[in-house]
């Protein structure tokens, strides 16, 4: 599992920011890299009024996730 991770923030109030995450289950970490901005834009079309400031992926342990 690959978690595309990101800060997004208010427009109008840049200071008002919060952690997200896009979590993928048939996503190399190679294809996060690759394809992480596309999710990343593909997701700032369903909330226009926010803007993301920085964003990684992460390989998410399996074993932390269930716990």
């Amino acid at each position: 599992m690959i978690e595309l991770l990101f800060v997004s923030c208010l427009s109008v109030e840049p200071a008002s920011c919060q952690d997200r995450s896009l979590v993928f289950i048939d996503m190399s970490m190679m294809a996060c890299m690759v394809h992480g901005q596309q999710e990343i834009a593909r997701w700032l079309d369903s909330h226009p009024k926010e803007t993301v400031r920085e964003w990684k992926c992460h390989v998410v342990d399996q074993r932390q996730a269930e716990a």
